[in-house]
């Protein structure tokens, strides 16, 4: 009897202890799926917050990432002016500021255009323009952002290239960077160009201006010197040596006259004469140019138009073999310079009517600022006090000297990088020499 219980006993306890362990699982389970459930929950409002955030800073640049990382690229050129008084040249390796590249990136950068950095949007540039140098034809090739996406074309694919002519429903590229550039440059046109296209490379003919009043220069004498650096002839001595980057002075030329400005130009017909005298251009044009070889010729022919110097000083000069040093001269100033144009095949660049319409508006209210501002300088020089007739004297009546010019074959000739350039440009080495005379470097040469 005492068995039979105790065996009772002993089913109750293992039913029991069965029955507690059931209901521990159940309970551990049940646990395990709410804590998950509230994992999840934390994590996606952890996730939410992160989103919201990200979005503000999205909204607060003024920039949607994910809109900018997917959108379409496309090669462009660009027709620029500016007004190169205040810029320390063009390009932005002069190490100075403002210049008018970095101007230009400041808003191409600012307008969200620019794909990458300036590296990855294969920029190049048609004219590197000196300090103070002015253009109304500059030309650059990059990549800018485009409106326009490809046929079945991948959006997440970052780097979608967009080809072909098609201008409809493509950015107005002259009217956005138009608004964030400074008043003194202005973009001009713009022109889908293809991916091998180089500003620099490409451009067929470049033309240069030299704005400049008559006084009392021998015009014709002018013209005649002029006309002789027509053809292909070696311009080292009407340039600025780069004796590490250039080896080949050799430039081409194809045009070159000097005529008055259009005075029958209703805008213009101000500028064209001032007080009797005519303002002039010399033209010129050319596949290249040298460093500050413009300026460099149009110093030598203003000394022909005072009488200083005959027109037969440029075939001296063209003559590398008979004058293999550059005579010290003056540049002239470079204020008056501009770059009129650059001539590319089959290039033809678009402005919208209403960029168009802005941007003649823009450069009419430019035009009347400078014109107000002639017109203080006319009135400055109407209040002057009169002067005396004899201009030569000084107030203690001492005979006041002109400056005599000494002839340019009679100058002392360029020193130290004119003889390494020389080098350079023959023997294709680089040394460092005093101020030896060429004779003196050829023989070192020969010895080496």
């Amino acid at each position: 009897m005492s068995m039979e219980v105790a065996v009772a006993d002993g089913d109750n306890l293992l039913s029991s202890l069965q029955s507690l362990v059931n209901s521990l699982q159940l309970r551990i389970q049940k646990e395990k799926q709410l804590g998950g459930s509230s994992a999840n929950s934390m994590e996606s409002e952890s996730g939410g917050t992160k989103t919201k955030k990200k979005k503000s800073k999205e909204k607060a640049s003024g920039c949607d990432t994910s809109i900018m990382n997917h959108q379409c690229k496309r090669y462009v050129a660009l027709k620029l002016m500016y007004f190169g008084q205040r810029f320390y040249g063009f390009a932005s390796e002069a190490q100075m500021d403002p210049t008018v590249e970095s101007e230009l990136f400041g808003a191409l950068k600012k307008t969200r255009l620019l794909v990458g950095d300036k590296k990855e949007s294969q920029y190049s540039r048609c004219g590197r323009t000196d300090k103070g140098v002015s253009s109304v034809g500059q030309v650059v090739a990059l990549f800018l952002r485009s409106n326009l996406t490809k046929a079945h074309s991948n959006h997440e694919n970052s780097s979608e290239v967009i080809s072909g002519e098609q201008l409809e429903g493509e950015i107005d590229y002259v009217r956005v960077l138009n608004r964030s550039l400074p008043n003194d440059i202005r973009v001009l046109g713009w022109c889908p160009v293809p991916i091998g296209f180089s500003a620099r490379f490409s451009c067929l003919n470049r033309e240069y201006k030299y704005f400049f009043w008559e006084e009392s220069l021998n015009l014709l004498e002018m013209e005649s010197a002029g006309k002789k650096f027509i053809g292909e002839h070696d311009f080292r001595n009407f340039c600025k040596m780069d004796a590490l980057n250039v080896h080949n002075y050799r430039r081409c030329v194809s045009s070159f006259e000097i005529s008055p400005t259009d005075s029958s130009v209703r805008t213009i017909k101000y500028f064209a004469r001032f007080e009797g005298k005519q303002l002039w251009a010399i033209k010129i044009e050319g596949s290249a140019f040298l460093w500050h070889q413009v300026r460099c010729m149009v110093a030598v022919l203003f000394m022909i138009g005072q009488g200083f110097e005959s027109p037969e000083v440029i075939d001296v000069l063209l003559d590398t073999d008979r004058t293999r040093r550059k005579p010290q001269y003056t540049m002239a100033p470079e204020i008056p310079l501009v770059l009129h144009s650059c001539e590319f095949e089959n290039l033809k660049f678009n402005c919208s009517s209403e960029a168009g319409q802005a941007l003649r508006e823009h450069l009419t209210k430019q035009c009347q600022a400078y014109h107000l501002q002639a017109a203080i300088f006319q009135e400055a020089l109407l209040a002057c006090l009169p002067t005396s007739t004899d201009q030569s004297t000084s107030n203690n009546g001492a005979i006041k000297k002109k400056a005599a010019h000494i002839p340019l074959m009679s100058r002392p000739t360029e020193r130290c990088d004119q003889e390494e350039a020389y080098v350079i440009s023959n023997h294709h080495d680089i040394i460092h020499l005093p101020s030896f005379s060429v004779e003196v470097v050829e023989t070192l040469m020969l010895q080496k």
